[in-house]
């Protein structure tokens, strides 16, 4: 059940598979003994043991080696765990064991610096996602306060800009607490400033429906230059609204603001 967002933010951890690829290049065996892992092996070899036989497609391996790894108390291969149940990839689809992993994971909690970090954020994410959409035939019920709580930690203490622009967007419709419109338009604006094209279209449109119509039409532009296909629509729609309504004049000062935008220099 997790958004195209949430599935973006969590494949930048993938980086791990860069190094984890290289030291394994030979391909991954059956879970035996022959193996040279068993269950009775430490938790970071039985999670790269895990991670070898995922990119081999023996997912059924990854989630038995993932499971022992996990019972030993490593987080990275918690996380992978849950990500499988979310996406019902190698195993049957379920949000609520996914839901339980991730709960695990940020109760567990982070020490600053940690190499656990990236797993802790994603799980705090992965939950608020959860809340403010609850999960069908479990015991998650929808809770907008919860979600926009673990969307401000995660926002503040780490500065994520998909966090700041979901607590943004509650703000501004007053999910999970009061409407605060000055907040939203804070954090709005940090996420655009870190490349967030969601954020940068609402972010701009604010700015023109407040009257800075050039420099809010430019970044509802700019950030169809940076949204994947699939999220534009909504984009698009926005920025075409603005554009039919803006005058010659403010139209040409977006189009030259928006390359200023787009590459960094505005």
């Amino acid at each position: 059940m997790l958004t195209s967002e949430f599935r973006l933010f969590r494949f930048t951890l993938m980086g791990l598979s860069i190094v984890l690829s290289a030291a394994m290049s030979s391909p991954a065996k059956a879970f035996d003994i022959n193996a040279g892992v068993t269950k009775e092996s430490g938790p970071f070899d039985l999670f790269k043991f895990g991670f070898k036989a995922y990119k081999s497609g023996q997912k059924e391996e990854a989630v038995e080696a993932y499971k022992y790894a996990a019972e030993k108390g490593h987080t990275g291969s918690r996380w992978a765990l849950a990500n499988m149940y979310a996406d019902g990839d190698g195993v049957a689809q379920d949000d609520f064991e996914a839901f339980k992993i991730y709960s695990e994971i940020a109760q567990q909690g982070v020490e600053p610096g940690s190499e656990d970090t990236g797993f802790f954020i994603n799980a705090l994410l992965s939950l608020a996602n959860y809340y403010k959409h609850g999960i069908p035939r479990s015991p998650v019920r929808t809770d907008l306060n919860q979600a926009r709580q673990l969307y401000f930690q995660v926002a503040s203490t780490f500065g994520v800009a998909e966090a700041q622009f979901q607590l943004a967007q509650m703000m501004l419709s007053g999910e999970g607490g009061t409407r605060s419109p000055q907040q939203a338009k804070k954090w709005l604006n940090q996420a655009r400033k870190s490349g967030h094209p969601g954020a940068m279209s609402v972010f701009g449109n604010i700015l023109f429906q407040e009257g800075q119509s050039a420099r809010g039409l430019a970044l509802m532009t700019a950030a169809l230059d940076r949204c994947k296909p699939k999220d534009c629509s909504w984009m698009q729609s926005l920025q075409e609204q603005a554009f039919s309504v803006a005058t010659e004049g403010d139209r040409r000062t977006a189009v030259s603001l928006s390359h200023k935008i787009a590459t960094g220099s505005d």
